[in-house]
């Protein structure tokens, strides 16, 4: 009977052990702040330093564009895969299927690619 629960059991080990080591470390290695050092203790928010408390910098709608584009086609390939897994049982109708799913993905990329919106300005 503890045979079967082994691996999970040295999963979960792992899985606990692994998050309080880094916590551990951190503690370990980290340096008191100095004033040479402060200024890498500022908020530090998607990649973009923030220039003073209560002040944002606007992003390009660019950015909004390619996040929301990346979202909905990672969605979408995420739909691919359980009908990939059944694509032997369900025969040339899930064969069709398949086929036009990713061929709506293929117009919907062409489209936005003729349209610009994968362009980084």
């Amino acid at each position: 009977m503890l045979s079967d629960w082994l691996p999970f059991v040295i999963y979960a080990v792992f899985a606990a052990l692994i998050p309080a080591t880094m916590i551990l470390f951190s503690f370990v290695f980290s340096t008191r702040p100095t004033t040479r050092t402060k200024q890498r203790l500022l908020p530090f928010e998607s990649g973009v330093a923030r220039d003073a408390p209560g002040q944002q910098r606007r992003f390009t709608v660019s950015f909004y564009l390619t996040a929301m584009l990346f979202i909905l086609f990672d969605i979408e390939i995420v739909f691919l895969y359980p009908l990939a897994v059944q694509l032997d049982l369900l025969g040339w109708f899930g064969f069709a299927e398949f086929g036009a799913f990713v061929a709506i993905l293929a117009v919907a990329y062409v489209y936005i690619w003729r349209k610009g919106a994968l362009e980084w300005h």
